[in-house]
């Protein structure tokens, strides 16, 4: 494999590893607003996500209860928001950025809390490669896809059967009713509010997982505001995949890419300052938005809360 080869390899690999986050979050913002729920509470979901898997990772010495607790943790911030809007019918984006600052208050607290203001911070086990016999082995793209960690392949799998349900099945098909027309989903039987919570529920999920990815995978350790901006772009990369699980998993991809170039050209010694390649991910999120934000087929109740009691909608 030539120099230059062994570039692209390595490129395209960190490309699918980096992606996961964008992935979690973007699916778990795409299926509460499917319902019509509209969560912008995922920076502080995930940075609560990361406090979280990472701690109870630490105490317990299991990954897996640090992804579980993490999970459960976000789930909770689902819920909240579930209740908040569906429920007390509050304003749906002014409750969003509530937990937005809960969660972002609470990942910096909890850490000070539990292990205490050291210089040296403690580290957890990150997840390892997970190669697919013979997969793996394949030239060239068996070391991009194959030689991934378990998250990786769970990122993809998840975008497969989220498309599947949703277009393809009696519940996606009462799942996209609620968000598109509530009222006329209410009216044939459909539990408008037990969707409306169990997709805030599992998107909250979701997005704590992204968080819990970061110190399990990137640096072993949690660090204050580590997630840098990831859930604001999972928002932009929503609307920019059309609110469809296989075009958000491409624009993962996308979005995972520029921000891999930018850090690797940070580390190749580029001449440009590196605060205009950290700006690299949120350019390219403005350029793309520009050209899809008004061709983006949006739930038609995304963001308002359903009164059943009210005549129309």
């Amino acid at each position: 494999m030539t120099g230059i080869e062994s570039y692209v390899v390595e490129f395209l690999r960190l490309t699918f590893l980096s992606m996961v986050p964008f992935v979690l979050a973007g699916q778990g913002t795409m299926l509460s607003g499917r319902t019509g729920v509209f969560n912008v509470a995922q920076e502080g979901i995930m940075l609560v996500g990361a406090a979280v898997g990472f701690l109870v990772s630490y105490l317990s010495g299991s990954v897996l209860v640090g992804v579980l607790a993490a999970m459960f943790t976000g789930g909770l911030f689902g819920l909240l928001l579930a209740y908040f809007t569906t429920t007390l019918k509050m304003d749906q984006f002014v409750v969003g950025l509530a937990l937005f600052f809960i969660g972002l208050g609470l990942s910096s607290l909890l850490p000070k809390i539990v292990i205490g203001v050291t210089l040296t911070p403690p580290l957890i086990p990150t997840l390892k490669e997970v190669s697919i016999p013979l997969l793996s082995k394949i030239p060239f793209i068996g070391k991009i896809l194959f030689s991934q960690n378990l998250l990786v392949y769970v990122s993809i799998l998840l975008s497969i059967i989220l498309w599947y349900v949703l277009f393809r099945t009696n519940l996606g098909l009462r799942i996209r009713s609620v968000g598109e027309n509530p009222k006329a989903a209410d009216s044939l039987g459909i539990n408008v509010v037990r969707h409306r919570y169990t997709t805030s529920i599992i998107g909250g999920m979701l997005m704590g997982l992204a968080g819990a990815y970061l110190p399990m995978v990137y640096t072993g350790t949690f660090t204050d505001l580590m997630v840098k901006g990831r859930g604001w772009l999972a928002i932009a990369l929503t609307f920019f995949g059309g609110w469809s699980p296989l075009p958000i998993l491409f624009g993962s991809l996308f979005f995972a890419g520029v921000e891999v170039l930018s850090y690797r050209m940070q580390v190749g010694g580029s001449l440009i300052p590196y605060q205009f390649l950290l700006m690299l991910p949120y350019v390219a999120t403005i350029i793309v938005m520009i050209f899809t934000f008004g061709k983006a087929r949006v739930p038609a109740f995304l963001g308002q809360n359903y009164d059943r009691e009210r005549r129309t909608l």
